[in-house]
């Protein structure tokens, strides 16, 4: 006897390899699907919703209201289309909610009549040095059994993320032949249970580029940037893959690790104009975001941040960056606060060393993909890397004050509430660096 319990069910229908058509959806994929919200401003009173309708545009509507109100109102945004080699996408919708209040619970609904669907989210505190928040951390999710453990640990961590910093690698499509963009589609109706509800701010990663010339798919980051509106503009980036936004007590600072960087590229103007703004008096906890670890004691995709390293790795020290999230090797790691700047052509200083002013470098890119786990490690652990492990799991980022922040790592294979990896984060700005001499490793 077969028995399927709904759990598998739900699973295949989310997952499954096989693809139904657009034109032959059951009339529960007619409403608005593939929901997705990230913040839609600078500030955090903005949201962008973002949704696809398979067969025809439909409204580009959003109704919205805030909790115990009975005023309703209306945001309208607009829809795009995309082709890729053989595969023609819905209706990809994006509406940008402005001028929200601060720390509210909003519903919000898509459609008419019978295809009206509701959702809800809730606004930051409004941005200030002492604001507590939680956001969640995960990277190279994919859409495999793992994908469902990490994302299902992440739901029931009692931690309670509030968002989420997604370190790049989304769905993996380019790994399916022909990039099958199918793989888009499927992987939105999967993570819908959690990015409908709470932002995932973004980051593109290495899977996101979907470069395919030999089939007349020359524009990098076509299916990423049609379907993953970010409000980049707010920050004065003239690319939708490096923005920056303030959130709560945090201003993070999202960088590409696969478009141009070096000096006088637009990243590099832009970025070299964005940290001297940064007020750490109203936003003290300085992340950034980039999917390409610049340390790393794995052997696949070892040293591959390296010339990104040698060229900002000095401004994070400068600027006294907190803590630096990564992903792309798949798997778990993070290291001290460590620098490597004091080299030039005569002294011969290329070694790590502690330095009390440098970042924290984390890699959580373990959400789960298909790929599966690097266990290949350098020997021995160079003495930069605290803790490593080859596991599937996500992060959280407590933000508690100022001065302090707890960050943890949790295993898929533990409890929900187990850490398998621990730190205090003392924030740089409000606590001394009078340690930073320490002796090179």
């Amino acid at each position: 006897m077969l028995i399927i319990t709904s759990l598998q069910l739900i699973s295949h229908l989310i997952l499954s390899s096989t693809h139904i058509s657009n034109s032959h959806y059951p009339q529960f994929f007619e409403r608005n699907r593939i929901v997705h919200i990230t913040q839609g401003d600078h500030e955090g009173r903005g949201v962008i919703v973002s949704w696809v309708t398979p067969n025809e545009p439909g409204s580009s509507k959003v109704t919205y209201w805030a909790e115990n109100s009975e005023l309703k109102k209306h945001a309208v945004g607009k829809f795009v289309t995309y082709k890729y080699y053989n595969y023609s996408s819905p209706y990809i919708h994006h509406c940008t909610i402005k001028n929200l209040e601060y720390n509210t619970k909003y519903f919000y609904e898509l459609g008419t009549g019978n295809a009206t669907r509701q959702f809800w989210f809730t606004t930051p505190p409004e941005v200030g040095p002492d604001v507590p928040y939680t956001f969640g951390l995960i990277g190279d999710l994919g859409q495999t059994f793992d994908s469902n453990r990490t994302l299902t640990h992440y739901e029931s961590n009692p931690a309670k993320g509030q968002a989420v910093l997604f370190v790049g690698d989304l769905s993996y499509a380019d790994a399916y032949p022909l990039h099958d963009n199918n793989r888009w589609d499927s992987w939105g109706r999967f993570v819908e249970r959690s990015v409908a509800y709470q932002p995932w701010i973004w980051s593109a990663g290495n899977h996101e580029i979907d470069f395919l010339p030999e089939y007349g798919e020359g524009e990098p980051f076509k299916p990423y940037t049609h379907r993953y509106y970010v409000p980049y503009e707010a920050s004065g980036s003239t690319s939708p893959l490096w923005y920056s936004i303030k959130r709560a007590s945090a201003y993070i600072i999202v960088m590409s690790s696969y478009s141009a960087y070096g000096m006088y590229t637009p990243q590099y103007k832009w970025l070299m104009n964005e940290l001297p703004k940064v007020n750490r008096t109203e936003t003290p906890w300085l992340i950034v975001v980039m999917h390409c670890p610049l340390y790393s004691s794995y052997v696949h995709h070892y040293m591959e941040g390296e010339t990104m390293r040698v060229m900002y790795e000095q401004y994070f020290v400068q600027y006294k960056v907190d803590v630096v999230f990564s992903g792309h090797v798949h798997a778990y790691e993070r290291t001290d606060r460590v620098s490597n700047i004091a080299y030039n052509i005569e002294n011969g200083l290329c070694n790590p060393k502690y330095d009390g002013s440098a970042p924290v470098y984390i890699t959580v890119g373990d959400g789960g993909n298909q790929e599966g786990l690097l266990y290949e490690m350098v020997d021995p652990q160079p003495q930069y890397s605290a803790f490593r492990e080859p596991s599937y799991g996500h992060a959280t980022f407590e933000i508690k004050n100022r001065t302090t922040a707890y960050y943890a790592w949790h295993r898929n294979q533990d409890g929900y509430s187990v850490e398998a990896d621990s730190f205090w984060f003392h924030n740089l700005y409000w606590t001394s660096s009078s340690d930073s001499s320490a002796a090179y490793f």
